[in-house]
């Protein structure tokens, strides 16, 4: 059975027993809700392990260690 004919043929069933005045998302708003969380908390998933990779530490300037409290600007003058 194709989707197609299982669409036009079961949907019309379906929607004689349903209110005409009220709207439900349905199976197929759990389902894009369902995929959608999976694929957000795999791309989270992926970006802690990338994050985890990085080193944050940073290596001192050398020019900031060589130049020496007197060129740091008026604050060194007084």
């Amino acid at each position: 059975m194709s989707a197609h004919l299982a669409l036009t043929e079961l949907v019309p069933f379906a929607a004689k027993e349903l209110d005409e005045n009220k709207v439900t998302p349905g199976v197929l708003g759990f389902v894009v809700f369902a995929v959608l969380a999976l694929a957000v908390w795999m791309l989270m998933k992926s970006m802690n392990r990338h994050m985890h990779k990085i080193d944050f530490t940073e290596a001192p300037d050398p020019a900031a260690a060589t130049a020496g409290p007197a060129t740091e600007g008026p604050a060194a003058k007084k």
